[in-house]
């Protein structure tokens, strides 16, 4: 089998906002970068399809105070103000950074100031992916990494993968690497998570990371029955409806899904409309976000005055905050050579055990990615020179790319992702949790995971599936793990059998571990 090998000093994993900021950064630190992305870097991504707040507050004490507040509570007290506050401070200056050098034509508002508190997903990106190539970023379109490549010392060297149009492997040898590769959604449907499968928590697990916040990642958006737009911001204008036309009581955009999510399970239909918004609301909001209107522009749907049906779709650790767990201010994760950024990392940091939704996330993507970056540069340039180059390296993958039984047939991967989505799509599995059912599906993925883990493997474009449907079985896993281990709701990791907060378990839990997981208590700040 031909190999392509290369050599560079800082390799990202991905291609989102989280991915190109790294990049960029890693650059500007004058280190020689190489970007691979599953898809095309600035199309590919959920920010990519679509627009999103951001959480951008200018530096005025108060302003920032009431932001910080805001989240606290929601997020069951977990999230630690020093985070929230560097956070803050980076997406203010790396906003205003994309206005002058990126001269991302953000709108005016009536008094004439700036609104930079949105963005447009595609121009955004567009934008990012020129700002990488002209500060020297070798970009590897369509090239999924499969695996991290490890030196006799455990530290992370680089990272080996499959260039889908050219049909070939390859291998980037690397003084570090960010992973940047997005949450997992499960191939729910999603607008624009059909890259996001949970591939870096894999690698970062494989290579010796941890887990954090995985309990709160039973993220669902609302959508128009039949479409993919989880665009969920607007339905807090909406009224639902059940199939006789009658108001669907406790029904709500933000706190009501649970109502929905019950109702879509007896079989029934649940309708919405956008009968709240007055004038001035409608316009503003086909301003911020066009793309949420163009389903209902091409069905001949006004969603302002007719009903339509709408579902839940599960957006898991993409709208979560569960990820990576990080270990310093630079977004290293506690394993040499290897940083993480965005979804990609927990976001437990800033949003405690909330969603992050947009404006959080985005934000979070913007800093961790800058930290990420430089962090990272840093790491590589202080090897010397040629050591990247010099040093033996070994592949650390398992699952789905070397099989510890007999390989299976080369398609087996559809059956392990019909397996996954079974335990983690149904409402009444993830999002309605109790722990008697999470328990059953723990072990039923427990199962799934060893068997795959006896016989899964691919070849070329299989191997990339054939590691997707590993990455989400053990994300599932991970998830599971973590929401038995927190026996309470708080933030939104809600349980059926424990609806209360219980004051002793203010704490994060980490998680870990590929053939046994295990979970361990960590303090909050």
């Amino acid at each position: 089998m031909t190999v392509h090998e290369s050599v560079t000093d800082v390799l990202v994993v991905g291609g989102g906002p989280a991915a190109t900021w790294a990049a960029l950064k890693a650059a500007e630190a004058g280190a020689r970068v190489v970007l691979a992305d599953k898809g095309y870097c600035g199309t590919s991504g959920s920010t990519a399809a679509g627009g999103t707040g951001v959480w951008y507050v200018p530096p005025e004490p108060a302003a920032r105070e009431a932001a910080m507040a805001s989240r606290e509570g929601l997020g069951g007290y977990l999230a630690d103000r020093r985070w929230m506050a560097r956070v803050l401070d980076e997406t203010y200056d790396r906003m205003n950074e994309l206005a002058t050098d990126g001269r991302y034509p953000f709108p005016t508002g009536r008094d004439g100031q700036p609104l930079r508190n949105g963005l447009q997903g595609p121009e955004y990106m567009r934008r990012m992916r020129i700002r990488i190539r002209r500060a020297g970023v070798r970009v590897l379109d369509h090239s999924p990494v499969t695996e991290l490549l490890t030196d006799a010392d455990g530290a992370v060297a680089g990272a080996a993968g499959y260039r889908r149009q050219a049909r070939e492997h390859y291998r980037v040898r690397a003084g570090a690497v960010v992973l940047a590769t997005g949450g997992c959604a499960f191939l729910s449907g999603a607008l624009g998570t059909n890259t996001n499968t949970g591939d870096g928590a894999l690698f970062a697990a494989e290579a010796g990371a941890e887990l954090s916040g995985m309990e709160f990642s039973n993220a669902y958006g609302i959508a128009p029955e039949g479409t993919s737009v989880t665009k969920t911001a607007f339905y807090s204008f909406a009224t639902f409806y059940q199939e006789d036309g009658s108001v669907l009581e406790g029904a709500a955009g933000q706190g009501g899904r649970s109502v929905i999510a019950r109702e879509l399970l007896t079989g029934a239909k649940v309708y919405a409309r956008l009968d709240r918004a007055d004038d001035a609301a409608q316009a503003a909001m086909r301003l911020a976000q066009p793309n949420f209107f163009l389903t209902f522009d091409r069905l001949g749907i006004d969603p302002f005055t007719d009903r339509f049906a709408v579902t839940l779709l599960a957006e898991g650790t993409v709208r979560g905050t569960g990820g990576i767990r990080i270990t310093g201010d630079d977004c290293a994760t506690g394993v040499p050579g290897l940083y993480a950024a965005g979804d990609a990392a927990t976001r437990e940091e800033i949003c405690g055990g909330f969603t992050g939704g947009g404006s959080h996330n985005a934000a979070w993507a913007i800093s961790s990615g800058s930290w990420a970056g430089r962090g990272a540069a840093g790491h590589a340039l202080s090897l010397g020179s040629g050591r990247a180059a010099a040093r033996p390296v070994t592949g650390a993958g398992g699952a789905g790319l070397r099989p510890t039984g007999t390989p299976g047939a080369a398609d087996g991967h559809r059956a392990a992702v019909e397996l996954v989505q079974a335990q983690v799509l149904p409402y009444d599995k993830n999002y309605l949790r109790h722990g008697e059912v999470l328990g059953d599906a723990l072990r039923t993925l427990d199962g799934t995971w060893a068997e795959l883990r006896g016989s899964l493997h691919g070849q070329g474009a299989d191997l990339v599936k054939a590691r997707q449907a590993a990455a989400m079985t053990a994300h599932a896993r991970w998830m599971y793990a973590a929401a038995l281990a927190r026996p309470e709701s708080r933030g939104m990791a809600r349980r059926l059998d424990h609806p209360e907060q219980d004051p002793r378990l203010h704490h994060r839990i980490t998680v870990g571990g590929l053939d046994r997981v295990w979970t361990r208590e960590e303090a909050a700040a």
